[in-house]
């Protein structure tokens, strides 16, 4: 009796453990076969290449990009490979030497034609983009900036590449494709996907970073603004990517870049004087001697312009940085607004929103202050505290401290950290709450943080204006949950196996 009554247990535990094996295969094999119908994860085959050159007023840069050609449409997939300086000024400057602009590209394009196989030369485009200096070059001479386009489109045409051709981007478009550049790289265009429903998250659709980008002739700011409320057309921009629409504000403030903005402020303190200026953004001890012809070359410094009876005058430093702002700050009109709200000479600001990304020379300044290896951007009142002890700083212990930096960018630096500080504080009125916001950014994920990349993925379409088709999980956690559910059915299998054949041996020390 006792023996029968021990053999229906067993049997009915093996019944209900056989049950639970198999309630628990089930889910493993529909787990499976969820994982492998939505992870699909082919290799690439095979890659592309692009290049933008950045003709910017002071200098010119190359970018060579890489990006899987079967990834196209797919956000974060192309990064930057390769970054070369040209050695000289921007192009505008080569306007009265117009036959030297080939050899001025050639050392940068040669180490392209290097970087990318030989296979895919045909294949490459290459584009380039001049800003703010030949912006104000066809203000004041339009033939003139026509023939050095002509001259750059000669001389990248003989490189054995896909050229697609060389012009003068607004500075709208500036604004707009620095805006695009990090926000691609940060990969905020794109909304998290939640497996299982496999549709996008509309609750987790990601807040963009707004774009500060300083040049040498010219600076932008760029950001979708709180219910995209945008009084003023011209500074409207509307995009459509990834299945969403963007509302943006952008406007480029020409000659406010550092160094048109250095120009400006030496012509407006010239007047008036015998030839000597003692400059509060210059450190104490520091001279230097200016033709007064160079000063009034630009556009930006005619409003200055005055008949002075002297052809040369002398800079000479006294290092205050409170002096130094007040003398930057009256480069900003503020005496009128014809909206709800102005940044500086009229032109309409929306309140700031959200987190900031300033690159260019907005990070290089900062870089060189020391502002960047920290993990949170330091207060207002820090950078503030640092830039009024730096320019303090006598020109002898500066160059003893500093001496591989090239002279005239450490003699300046002091002028462009107060300029920077004046133009993101006064010019466009961030506080000492919203400048916790601002993240000096040089490069994200190896890639140079700047117009070139949102530039270059416009042109060969390739932000799409719906949203892409993706897989919900990354290649590593797939690859690990296929294994585990492996694992379980192997082991659910030879369990199964065992109790179903030798039920009495798996239960006789059990019972």
């Amino acid at each position: 009796m006792e023996d029968r009554k021990d053999s229906e247990l067993k049997r009915f535990c093996s019944r209900n453990i056989l049950i639970v094996l198999g309630f628990s295969s089930t889910l493993a094999v529909i787990a499976l076969i969820a994982v492998g119908l939505t992870q699909n994860k082919p290799l690439p085959e095979n890659v592309k290449y692009g290049i933008v050159l950045d003709a910017g007023s002071s200098h010119t840069s190359l970018y060579i990009y890489k990006w899987p050609a079967e990834k196209e449409n797919d956000t974060g997939v192309v990064h930057q490979i390769e970054e070369c300086k040209v050695k000289g000024p921007g192009i505008s400057k080569y306007a009265q030497k117009l036959t030297e602009i080939g050899i001025y590209l050639t050392a940068c394009m040669e180490r392209a034609r290097h970087v990318i196989p030989q296979s895919q030369h045909r294949d490459t485009p290459v584009y380039l983009g001049a800003t703010a200096g030949m912006r104000l070059l066809r203000r004041e001479n339009t033939p003139l900036a026509d023939k050095v386009l002509t001259e750059v489109t000669k001389s990248l045409s003989s490189y054995p590449f896909n050229f697609q051709g060389a012009r003068i981007i607004t500075g709208q478009e500036e604004g707009a494709y620095g805006w695009i550049t990090i926000n691609y790289l940060l990969g905020k265009f794109t909304q998290k996907l939640r497996w299982l429903n496999l549709k996008p998250n509309r609750d987790h659709t990601q807040e963009t970073y707004g774009a500060l980008d300083l040049g040498g002739a010219s600076t932008q700011i760029t950001f979708v603004p709180q219910n995209n409320s945008i009084e003023s057309p011209d500074n409207a921009l509307r995009f459509r990517l990834y299945g969403k629409n963007y509302s943006v504000y952008t406007h480029s403030f020409l000659c406010y870049g550092k160094d048109q903005a250095l120009m400006q402020k030496l012509a407006k303190d010239i007047q008036g004087t015998n030839g000597t200026l003692r400059d509060p953004c210059f450190h104490p001890g520091y001279t230097k001697v200016m033709n007064v012809s160079d000063l009034y070359k630009s556009p930006c410094t005619k409003k200055f312009e005055t008949t002075l009876q002297l052809h040369q005058f002398q800079i000479q430093g006294t290092g205050n940085y409170q002096q130094c702002q007040q003398s930057i700050l009256q480069l900003f009109n503020n005496s009128y607004c014809p909206y709800s709200q102005c940044s500086f000479d009229g032109i309409f600001l929306p309140p700031l929103k959200g987190d900031f990304g300033a690159f260019s020379a907005f990070y290089y300044v900062m870089e060189f202050l020391n502002f960047t290896s920290l993990e949170e951007t330091p207060s207002q009142e820090k950078v503030t505290a640092t830039m009024e002890n730096f320019c303090s700083q006598t020109w002898e212990e500066l160059k003893i401290n500093f001496g591989e930096v090239k002279e005239k960018y450490l003699s300046e630096y002091c002028f462009s950290g107060t300029y920077i500080l004046s133009l993101l504080l006064n010019g466009y009125h961030f506080t000492a709450d919203s400048w916790k916001h601002i993240h000096f950014m040089g490069k994200i994920r190896s890639s140079n943080v700047g117009w070139t990349l949102g530039y270059m993925l416009n042109l060969t379409n390739m932000i799409p204006a719906e949203q892409p088709l993706s897989t919900p999980l990354p290649h590593s956690t797939y690859v690990f949950l296929m294994v585990l559910f492996s694992l379980i059915l192997v082991i659910v299998a030879i369990i199964g196996m065992f109790i179903f054949h030798k039920p009495s041996d798996f239960w006789k020390d059990r019972v």
